[in-house]
């Protein structure tokens, strides 16, 4: 499973270990870590009333998340007496197999990516099932979700995904960092995974 949403070039996709997914296995810092991509440096204060929570509980989950490079401090850039945090560029990679025999870093890793995807569903179903109707028509046009079921093999299927992943880095090069009017965040995802099989029956020549 891949994070693309801070850089989206292959080479700088950051493949996570233990203590990284144990420290992404705790809601609000999973929250904190997708405000960072989405708005930018951030300090414990502006987090806080974002989130609804105290200044204090937000600084630990920083600390927390900065503790394993999933966040750094901005030098020279923001003025004032508090910390302000980025996400470093680069994406960040769930993968099963860096932590394979290892019973607490399989755990960190089922909890840390449950976690990621019952964010993207929610943001999903918040969009698609209360807040579509009410974004402009230019925006309601610029929204989709597809799905469709392809037989393929394993071998084709990794094709495909590595095309996609390219149409999506080409995208995320060209328009990194643009501001302006009519520029807003947008969540480009795309899953492919294979389907459980409903049937085992073997076909037999008749």
């Amino acid at each position: 499973m891949t994070d693309n949403e801070k850089a989206p070039i292959a080479s700088e996709r950051r493949v996570l270990d233990a203590g990284a997914l144990r420290a992404l296995s705790h809601p609000l810092r999973v929250r904190i870590f997708d405000i960072l991509a989405q708005e930018g440096p951030q300090t414990a204060s502006t987090l806080a009333e974002i989130l609804g929570e105290s200044s204090g509980a937000t600084s630990y989950h920083l600390r927390a998340l900065a503790r394993h490079d999933l966040i750094r401090e901005v030098a020279g850039e923001h003025g004032g007496r508090e910390r302000w945090w980025e996400r470093p560029a680069g994406g960040i990679v769930y993968d099963s197999r860096a932590v394979q025999g290892s019973p607490s870093g399989e755990a960190a890793l089922q909890v840390a990516v449950a976690e990621a995807m019952r964010r993207r569903h929610d943001e999903l179903m918040e969009f698609f099932s209360a807040r579509i109707d009410k974004e402009p028509a230019e925006w309601a046009d610029a929204s989709s979700s597809m799905t469709s079921g392809i037989s393929m093999t394993a071998e084709q299927t990794i094709d495909l995904i590595k095309r996609i992943e390219a149409v999506i880095d080409e995208a995320a090069v060209r328009y990194r960092g643009q501001k302006g009017e009519g520029v807003r965040r947008v969540s480009v995802r795309a899953d492919v995974f294979p389907l459980k099989n409903l049937s085992n029956k073997k076909e037999t020549a008749s």
